[in-house]
């Protein structure tokens, strides 16, 4: 039987939690880990009306784009949506787990699955982020380094972009005199010893840190193995705000915009006059992007699709890019197709449900 840890497994893997942003609240907010799932819903939002349809279609686990609960709750007295949601989950045994910013960030994320609906080429990450590699240096014989290098690599180290399986090796000569309560591999207790041997790097998400340690320690065939870490100010391509990429031909803009309705399947696109009369390369941002504004100039985009634009804010195209607002929820609904998507190939014969309620706050009169 599934659990929900196995489920949360796999979306973890997906989008590691540590790539969410500091002020997100994404993870297993109510239920246990150990739950058997009897099918789960897939959903952008958690409301009461949600909850209620996870009921009727037999499903404890709601998996959602939204956390229900951003801040702590002090009290449970059913006040306001967030507190009857969560009140409405909890006696019917109904898990919520959330995967917000975590998914944002990563390559076939939320972003790239604007970018896909939108039929672009060539999609990289818009604003990488800083500060999530690592690199392990370790020494071992030259006889064992290839050996160790497969086994990290199988744990997740040596990933540069599209490229697998990267290091680098220097060959040397390393010394070490074994004491005598010592097991040394290689030589003999009280006796100085001299070893050919490989230096060697390889990168890695810094979230994979113990996986790609304990790996090193159970391939290594020293008793004592010499290694060290190092934090990278590297930017991670793979990991970060936004997406950009190309259409495969230019479009007048108001081609571009009818593309961006039926893509996206809009009402309405609020936009701002166009720098460029053919519009080709698009930055997008699912839900609030206007932080990304600076980052889609730089990128050369013709035109950004995102949502929750300001007044003032549509001033800061400056006639250097079109800003396309199309609505938080409309950018970002298809996020359940994509957990659909992914889910389904982990877990074939497992109930998935695609929620069929619209948790639009915003109507639109046409």
């Amino acid at each position: 039987m599934i659990q929900i840890k196995d489920i949360i497994r796999e979306l973890e893997l997906l989008a590691p939690p540590s790539y969410q942003e500091s002020y997100d609240n994404a993870g297993l907010l109510v239920g246990s880990h150990e739950t058997s799932v009897t099918g789960a819903l897939l959903s952008l939002d958690v409301t009461e009306e949600i909850v209620e349809e996870a009921i009727q279609k037999n499903c404890n686990l709601i998996v959602a784009h939204h956390p229900i609960v951003f801040k702590g709750l002090k009290k449970l007295n059913g006040k306001n949506y967030v507190e009857r949601t969560v009140i409405k989950a909890i006696k019917n045994d109904i898990a919520i787990y959330a995967i917000h910013t975590n998914l944002d960030h990563v390559a076939t994320g939320v972003n790239w699955e604007i970018a896909n609906r939108l039929g672009l080429k060539n999609i990289k990450v818009l604003a990488p982020k800083k500060q999530l590699l690592m690199k392990l240096t370790f020494f071992a014989p030259t006889e064992s380094t290839q050996a160790i290098l497969d086994i990290l690599f199988a744990a997740g180290a040596g990933k540069i972009g599209k490229y697998e399986n990267c290091s680098f090796r220097t060959e040397g000569t390393g010394t070490f005199l074994p004491g005598e309560s010592a097991n040394p591999t290689i030589g003999q207790n009280g006796r100085l010893e001299e070893v050919h041997e490989h230096r060697c790097e390889v990168m890695f998400p810094s979230h994979l840190t113990n996986d790609i340690v304990t790996a090193l320690l159970k391939s290594h065939p020293y008793e004592e193995v010499a290694y060290y870490l190092t934090a990278l100010e590297n930017e991670n391509q793979e990991v970060g705000a936004g997406a950009v990429g190309e259409l495969s031909e230019a479009l007048p803009v108001e081609k571009f915009l009818e593309l961006l309705k039926v893509s996206m399947n809009v009402t309405l696109v609020k936009y701002t006059e166009s720098a460029n009369k053919m519009i080709r390369r698009i930055a997008v941002c699912g839900g609030a992007g206007s932080f990304l504004l600076p980052d889609a100039v730089r990128n050369k985009a013709d035109a950004f699709v995102t949502a929750d634009y300001k007044y003032h804010e549509f001033f800061d195209a400056e006639n250097k890019i079109m800003i396309c607002d199309i609505g938080h929820y409309e950018s970002e609904v298809f996020t359940k197709n994509l957990l659909h998507n992914y889910l389904s190939g982990k877990f074939p014969n497992f109930a998935l449900c695609l929620s069929d309620v619209n948790t639009n706050p915003v109507r639109y009169f046409v």
